[in-house]
């Protein structure tokens, strides 16, 4: 090995330490004052750490083409601080699509007015409730890129509000549910870095998925999935 190369292979070690070490100070530092345990959802297949249990609330979803799908908040509110996971179930979206379709047809209706926008509905999830986070009041957007939770690909997005609050939200697809995790911490606070970190999607024994990269492709909802990692 040539010292250029060395020297590069140093300089790597550094930063991935340095990287590690500051998640393990932010980490430590946020989960002063709370006792995290593992919450498990059976109904919607993933786990994440809360500082105790959550609220459980059911809800209707309104999607970006018109239709009400069904979902669950579950969440946890101490003071100025916030954590919830908000999970809608797609999967029924293109079968509502075509009853509407339909319906429409039905009614005499024809070319644009009964398209099809089932398939749009459910491959846009992400952006749609991307944008909605965005364009909330009195928030600023200071962060926006791609991200992924044991390689299931998604949004990742911090916000400032008017007040100085931050809110760090991440937004995900699997198995045709929406999964928008989100915890807002007053100014000041050490940033809510463990709640992101700390979501996995379950399979159907309730064990842990983490899927591989192919190149540059990894779990994308609506393609073929890549190798989980056993």
């Amino acid at each position: 090995m040539s010292e250029h190369e060395l020297k590069g292979h140093i300089m790597r070690a550094i930063q991935l330490i340095l990287a590690a070490l500051s998640l393990s100070l932010a980490t430590s530092s946020f989960s002063q004052g709370y006792t995290w345990t593992e919450y498990v959802s059976r109904e919607d297949h993933f786990s994440v750490s809360f500082p105790d249990d959550p609220t459980v609330e059911e809800i209707s979803y309104p999607t970006e083409y018109r239709i009400n799908l069904p979902g669950r908040v579950y969440s946890y509110e101490d003071g100025g601080t916030l954590f919830s996971v908000t999970v809608v179930d797609y999967n029924s979206a293109i079968d509502i699509h075509n009853a509407r379709n339909e319906d429409c047809r039905t009614s005499g209706g024809d070319g644009d007015l009964c398209q099809d926008d089932g398939p749009e509905d459910v491959r846009g999830a992400i952006v749609y409730a991307t944008w909605n986070i965005m364009n909330r009041d009195d928030v600023d957007v200071i962060h926006y890129a791609h991200y992924n939770s044991d390689r299931v690909e998604g949004h990742n997005i911090r916000l400032i509000g008017d007040n100085g609050s931050l809110t760090t939200a991440v937004i995900h697809m699997h198995e045709d549910k929406l999964y928008v995790l989100e915890a807002t911490v007053p100014r000041g606070a050490p940033a809510p870095g463990l709640f992101q970190i700390s979501l996995a999607f379950l399979d159907d024994q309730y064990k842990r998925i983490r899927y591989d990269w192919v190149g540059t492709m990894l779990y994308s909802n609506g393609y073929p999935p890549t190798p989980r990692v056993r």
